[in-house]
């Protein structure tokens, strides 16, 4: 026991000396005493790295001994200093000098080349041995994101206010994560600590710049200066170098061929023989906002340069709201498993102006026979030989992946403890000291959180969900409502499904939904009832659908049964929304859409085994009724002016596309598969690369006659692709093309034959690739063959972004050409050029519309910008 009491005794000692050992801190300035915010501190023995805060304060914890610091801020002279840490904390202030640069005497060869364009093709040449030198890596790394809101439009500032939004204050998240990589990309990631501003709630994961690397050839979509096409896309100018402990540093000036989004300039440093970064300073944009990036490296394994020190400063303007945002993160502990199987040569020779021994042009290899052995044992290898070199190990590796479908791994767990940590915790690990205006923010966040938490009180502390209780204005403006934490019924909004059409007049469309979700919420049974009401026609109708859905690993089932009384376009895909036909009736006297009324069972199914694959199908049973206009009001123009169509529409085969009462029984079968199947791993599950692969379609629809009293009998077949290709930076090709025919059209009527996505409103589709701009909706509906095609392209550079300013707002230019051939239409073209992401939201449009070459009309329209996705399904 005395032993035992001895033996604890001891370790309690050791444990206060440990914990009494502080560390080292101080400023960090230049020589005119200005602060220099953001440098880098990294302590050598230690592989720990760190930085100064917006202040240029800096503090490092660290156990006692000795211990080496290296102080780094680009355009400054690094300082390299040995303190001790015993018991108390160590002062040290550093101020640092301006980096000068010497112009080392180089052979200008060819055309008077800079001699920076050997150093990065050198150093391009390298960039994939710098991907693969390691096996694995583990560090920690804190991340410190602090935003401000800088303008926001003058009728919200009071709002914003009320919410406890300030202008101009510091809004503060910080997070300490444990990193884990692995070849060839696998990324792990556990949040280990996080704190937010106010309640603690929420995470935060900005990895994806800190795990991004400039030795790739795009970083988040913008072009590396080590990218393979990089002197497409930049000019690189040398600027001198200097001496760092026993390297020397090259500074190259990187200079985008064309100003604008996705492309970076400012200055890269390359360690000369070893060809890997040493630093960068760069700028770019992004949808027109202001990037700024900084990173430090640190040698932290033997001849491996990796960044211990990141910045990355966002800031903008939108619809009136102004900020910035910055991110630092520090790395920290880490631990590098080197590869070593991979060989590299000592020097690399630049073919292009430096001069090849002839033992290294003898040695001949291609990409079918690469002479491995040969490569491998010489000292000095061309740019093209050691990248040949450097494939082929890789290749060698990639063999022995298990899933080669996937294209990257990576996992994200938060610790439990992670949002629970006190403020000293976070005193204790916080490597870079907050600065006063971050702290401000911090001690605001803090009281509004306590004062909410305080409020609830008592409230839901048993975890009781509330219940909302229905009321009658509810009606007009919807509501949700929980039964149980299962259950849920949900009243849309009857407010905003007025509309008006020719043939109702006024009509007013009440629905909602009832959803219960049980085992384990994968399967889901809805109820969806709608019930609609014609002022001037007097009709009421009314339609329901009832739906099963099952998703279980990457599986879905769907059935549904839907019927009622209902009106229903012509074309079923709905080409004009009925708030656009109310806007066109009323202001334009123009009323597109076509309806007719349908009493109606359908029964449908859909059935995905995969993300790739996709069968669908339905069977429906109608009753068809036609409907006639029944009134004529409109608050511009006149009958004489401008005089509404009938409720029928127009079409060039048919003299009349009236109908009589009549059943009809359809079948339809789609099918949809992408063949190239690439998946990224998250958190264990296979999340789809869809753009790598095209969409191929085939739809096949039967009009069965003799059965349950139908007159109908057709059948119609037709085939589809859709694909997106990615062309340089932000170049992107769009396309859709669609072709059928009818095998059969003994007995059709109107919305039985093949309809397009036409459009004569001033508003745009959503679908860009897909959808005519000023083709009629029904003139050339067909029930024999067809063939459309539709394609959308956007450029970097075109036109009005070949000025820089105008690059600089996020403004992209598109062309676009639609096509449309039937057997009894024209040749129909439309040719069309758009602005795309004005003011961040809309895209306009001019088009022309040809007839076999013949120029038919010229018109206008506005749709909502490409950036901004919208689901289509």
């Amino acid at each position: 026991m005395r032993f035992l009491a001895f033996v604890l005794t001891l370790l309690l000692v050791l444990s206060q000396l440990t914990l009494s050992a502080q560390g080292i801190r101080g400023s960090i300035k230049n020589q005119k005493g200005e602060a220099l915010p953001f440098a880098s501190v990294y302590i050598t023995n230690l592989n720990n790295g760190s930085s100064s805060n917006a202040n240029g304060e800096y503090e490092i914890k660290l156990p006692a001994g000795k211990h080496t610091v290296v102080v780094k801020y680009i355009g400054y002279e690094a300082q390299l200093v040995e303190v001790e840490i015993t018991d108390k904390w160590v002062q040290r202030d550093f101020k640092l000098g301006e980096q000068s640069f010497a112009l080392k005497e180089v052979q200008v060869k060819g055309k008077g080349e800079d001699p920076a364009y050997t150093i990065m093709r050198k150093a391009i040449a390298k960039k994939k041995y710098h991907l693969l030198q390691y096996d694995s890596y583990q560090m920690k790394v804190y991340v410190k994101g602090t935003g401000e809101l800088t303008n926001a439009p003058f009728f919200l500032k009071n709002k914003l206010k009320e919410e406890g939004v300030k202008l101009n204050e510091a809004y503060t998240v910080e997070s300490v994560s444990e990193i884990k990589f692995s070849q060839p990309n696998k990324f792990e990631e556990k949040v280990i600590s996080i704190r937010t501003s106010g309640d603690n709630k929420g995470s935060i994961s900005p990895m994806m710049f800190v795990s991004a690397s400039f030795y790739n050839d795009k970083v988040a979509e913008m072009v590396s200066p080590l990218s393979r096409s990089a002197f497409a896309y930049y000019k690189f100018q040398y600027e001198g170098s200097f001496q760092e402990g026993n390297i020397d540093v090259n500074k190259i000036k990187v200079t985008p061929r064309s100003r604008g989004d996705n492309v970076f300039e400012g200055y890269i440093y390359i360690i000369e023989g070893y060809w890997a970064i040493h630093s960068l300073d760069l700028k770019t944009s992004m949808m027109g906002f202001p990037i700024r990036v900084k990173q430090n490296y640190a040698e932290v394994a033997p001849t491996v340069w990796m960044p211990t020190t990141h910045q990355f400063h966002f800031s903008g303007k939108v619809m009136g709201f102004g900020g910035e945002f910055r991110y630092l993160a520090s790395s920290s502990d880490f631990k590098v498993v080197l590869n070593k199987k991979l060989v590299a040569p000592k020097e690399i020779i630049d073919e292009k102006v430096e001069e090849v021994p002839e033992a290294i042009a003898a040695i001949k290899s291609s990409n079918k026979n690469p002479n491995l052995k040969a490569l491998a044992n010489q000292d000095k290898l061309t740019r093209k030989q050691f990248r040949q070199l450097i494939l082929e190990q890789e290749k060698e590796s990639l063999k022995e992946r298990k899933d080669p479908e996937v294209i990257s791994e990576r996992s994200y767990t938060v610790d439990k403890l992670a949002t629970k940590r006190d403020s000293a915790y976070w005193e204790s690990i916080r490597p870079v000291p907050l600065s006063d205006k971050e702290i401000r923010g911090y001690q605001r966040d803090d009281s509004l959180a306590q004062i909410k938490s305080a409020e609830l009180t008592g409230k839901d502390s048993t975890k009781v969900i509330k219940k909302k209780k229905f009321k009658p204005q509810d009606l007009a403006t919807g509501g949700s409502y929980r039964l149980s934490p299962k259950t849920r019924i949900n009243i849309d909004p009857t407010f905003a499904n007025v509309y008006y059409n020719t043939v109702e007049g006024w009509n007013v469309n009440l629905s909602g939904k009832l959803r219960h979700q049980y085992d384990s919420l994968r399967r889901t049974f809805e109820v969806a009832p709608t019930f609609r009401y014609g002022f001037d026609s007097e009709d009421f109708y009314a339609k329901a659908r009832v739906s099963h859905t099952v998703r279980s690993k990457g599986k879905s089932h769907l059935l549904y049964l839907e019927g009622g009384q209902f009106v229903e376009q012509f074309n079923s895909d709905n080409p004009i929304h009925p708030h656009i036909n109310t806007l066109s009736t009323l202001l334009f006297r123009r009323n597109y859409m076509k309806i007719y009324e349908k009493n109606f069972v359908e029964t449908g199914f859909e059935y995905k085994p995969s993300v790739w694959l996709k069968v669908n199908g339905n069977l429906e049973w109608s009753q068809r009724n036609q409907l006639y206009n029944n009134t004529d009001r409109s608050f511009f123009y006149n009958d004489e002016d401008r005089a509404f169509t009938p409720s029928t529409p127009d079409n060039v085969e048919l003299e009349s596309t009236e109908f009589p009462k009549h059943e009809a029984l359809v079948l339809q079968a789609n099918l949809s598969y992408r063949p190239v199947q690439r998946y990224r791993m998250y958190n264990g599950r296979k999340i789809p690369i869809m753009e790598r692969s095209p969409e191929l379609l085939l739809m096949y629809r039967k009009g069965i006659a003799g059965v349950l009293g139908s007159d109908v009998n057709f059948d119609q077949v037709q085939l589809g692709i859709n694909h997106a290709l990615a062309f340089g930076v932000r170049g992107k090709l769009e396309f859709e093309l669609r072709g059928g025919t009818y095998l059969n059209s003994k007995s059709m009527h109107f919305m039985d034959y093949n309809h397009f996505d036409g459009n004569r409103t001033i508003l745009s589709s959503l679908k860009p690739a897909g959808s005519f701009r000023l083709l009629d909706y029904y003139q050339y509906s067909t029930n024999g063959a067809y063939f459309s095609a539709h394609t959308h392209y956007q450029f970097r550079k075109f036109l009005l972004t070949q000025i820089p300013e105008v690059r600089f707002t996020g403004i992209k230019e598109n062309v676009f050409f639609n096509y449309l051939k039937t057997e009894h239409s024209p040749h129909y073209y439309e040719v069309g050029y758009s602005l795309d992401n004005v003011f961040r939201i809309f895209r306009i449009e001019t088009a022309a519309s040809f007839n076999d070459r013949k120029f038919q009309e010229m018109g206008f329209r506005i749709g909502i910008a490409t950036l901004l996705k919208f689901n289509q399904n």
